[in-house]
Order: C-alpha cells, then sequence, then structure tokens
C-alpha cells in the first residue's frame, strides 16, 4: 500500500512574502467534492497581499491560488503588479466566468504530484 503523505507547498518566487495573513481572500470553491486526477479538491481561495504602495501608481499585489485537495495544499503565484485597488475581484470574476478555475485546478494537481514524486524518492 503506498503511504500518503499531506504536503504544504508554496510556489511563490519569494515564500518569505507570504510569512504573513493575505490582505484579503475570495472563496471561489468550498464544495470539497470536487475530483481532478484522484484528488479531491476541498478549497480554492484568491488571495491579495499587499507589497508596497506608490503615490502615482497605487498598491502592488501579489496575487495568490490557495488548492486545497485531500493529499495536500498549495499556493502559488497567479499574478503581481501594480494592478489597482480592486485588483483582487478583477482576477476572481475573471476566473470564474472564462473557465479559470479549472486550469488553476490542474496546474495546482501536476505541482502536488511533482512534489510528491520528489517527497517519495
Amino acid at each position: 500500500m503506498r503511504e500518503l503523505y499531506v504536503l504544504k507547498i508554496v510556489d511563490v518566487t519569494d515564500p518569505k512574502r507570504l510569512d504573513r495573513g493575505p490582505d484579503k481572500t475570495i472563496v471561489l470553491m468550498s464544495s470539497g467534492n470536487f475530483m481532478e486526477r484522484g484528488y479531491e479538491i476541498r478549497n480554492i481561495h484568491l488571495n491579495r497581499y499587499l507589497q508596497a504602495k506608490d503615490s502615482r501608481l497605487g498598491p502592488y499585489s501579489l496575487l495568490t491560488v490557495y488548492v486545497e485537495t485531500d493529499k495536500g495544499s498549495i499556493e502559488m503565484t497567479y499574478d503581481e503588479g501594480y494592478r489597482g485597488e480592486n485588483a483582487l475581484e478583477e482576477a476572481a470574476a475573471f476566473l470564474t466566468s472564462h473557465l479559470g478555475i479549472s486550469g488553476l485546478i490542474l496546474r495546482s494537481i501536476i505541482q502536488l504530484e511533482n512534489a510528491l514524486e520528489k517527497h517519495v524518492q
């Protein structure tokens, strides 16, 4: 029987940027009954971490997506930059209206599978 590892992966260039809680979160899915490639997707959150504020350009945001499965979770960069005050809401609207959530789920599962393979070896 294969041993089950539950991992938390942070796929952000500098994980120290996430040493605190997000400034704002939007829950994209929390049903816990969606399956993809043998993974039960439990939660998907889009997070905004304010990194800086420029008087001319406005807020610099790091947007991440957090995907929790039955075999581990991953938080990875979705977008970053000077995207305005409503960056999180605009990203959430785009994802939910353009089949973006399914792409995020697939990308997350691939990252988790790669991490699990490295962890087992």
